[in-house]
């Protein structure tokens, strides 16, 4: 079997028992963005010398705890994108856009850390719709990222580049955000697990903000188990985030094999008008088919959801103006020449960095 055909758990387990390497395994998932990346377009930043590097650390320590009788962390060894929204030290954070072209955090963000001192290996950045505006990730200043089921599609947005890593098998796991469906949605597209935590569950220090009161970073993988497994990495209180939830975090894998009978709620809502037949149908012979496994499935009723989406926009737009306010060409990120005032430094370098 491939190591790109095991879950992200099946390769901790694998990992920790000595059946396979860090390094064997982050150098195959190396091979297949080297190998498919140039048609898919999912990765802004991938530097292998450096994987490979860290790799062989993590190994190290993953060797040295095993000695010494240490615990060694659930998802050790297994290999992680992140989007490119999402601080990383010492690593460029561009946000898919002209302005942040050149800019390196000084700084990790706390989703990242948790990943490093969980030992999991960052593979690199993936592309995203620039500041996480857009939902189809066609709008990068550095290159489109394709849906790895047919190149002629879209892969959703804006967590397009983390949703077809993983459709590519380019990766086992990846982290986006979702502000207004941003995960949720090319998770769909793909045919991949993603989950939209609840706000404040996972902290938000070190994600460049869109809108700052709907914003949260989750995980992404083929299987609700692997989604389950990073979100336990990433979920927890954080006194950097002042909006962070200060309850303890259950263990969502665990849950998951507890579950017995869950019950689906479809909205009728959804089903109505502008619905595509293609999907209805397929989202009909999905209820059949968790039907079929046992599942209770019921038609529920949100009637406030024709509220949603003006509220969001009204909100988001409003949030995000005076979060890009900060990309002025003053204190970093890209800068045009030529300038003659401030009011012009202001004009010229958001008309030219901006896409």
């Amino acid at each position: 079997m491939s190591i790109l055909s095991y879950s992200a758990p099946e390769l901790a387990t694998k990992v920790q028992s000595g059946e396979l390497s860090v390094v064997e395994v982050a150098t195959a998932y190396l091979d297949q963005i080297k190998e498919s990346d140039d048609a898919i377009g999912a990765w802004l930043l991938v530097d292998r010398d450096q994987v490979i590097a860290n790799a062989t650390e993590v190994q190290a320590e993953i060797d040295r705890r095993k000695a010494s009788g240490e615990t060694i962390p659930p998802m050790a060894g297994v290999p992680v994108g992140v989007k490119d929204n999402i601080c990383t030290e010492g690593m460029n954070t561009t946000c898919a856009s002209r302005m942040l072209q050149n800019f390196v955090p000084p700084y990790d963000a706390t989703v990242v850390k948790k990943i490093k001192d969980n030992l999991m290996v960052i593979l690199g950045k993936l592309n995203m719709d620039e500041f996480a505006m857009g939902s189809s990730t066609e709008h990068s200043a550095y290159k489109q990222t394709k849906n790895p089921w047919n190149t002629d599609c879209v892969p959703g947005g804006s967590s397009g580049g983390s949703t077809a890593a993983v459709a590519a098998m380019q990766a086992p796991l990846t982290l986006g955000s979702d502000t207004g469906g941003s995960i949720r949605q090319p998770a769909a597209f793909c045919g991949v697990t993603g989950l939209k935590p609840t706000y404040g569950t996972v902290s938000r220090y070190g994600l460049v903000a869109f809108a700052s009161s709907l914003d949260q970073i989750g995980p992404v993988a083929k299987d609700a188990e692997g989604c389950a497994a990073l979100f336990d990495v990433i979920a927890g209180h954080d006194d950097h985030d002042s909006t962070s939830l200060n309850v303890k975090h259950t263990n969502c894998l665990n849950s998951i094999a507890d579950f017995k009978k869950p019950v689906i709620g479809i909205p009728e809502q959804y089903l109505g008008d502008g619905i595509n037949p293609e999907v209805k149908l397929a989202v009909k012979m999905a209820a059949t088919a968790y039907e079929n496994m046992g599942c209770e499935v019921k038609t529920v009723s949100i009637p406030t959801l024709e509220y949603a989406l003006p509220a969001y926009y009204i909100l988001s737009s409003a949030e995000a103006s005076s979060n890009l306010s900060r990309f002025d060409g003053v204190r970093y990120g890209y800068r045009s020449e030529n300038i003659e005032n401030l009011e012009d430094l202001y004009t010229k370098t958001r008309s030219a960095g901006f896409g």
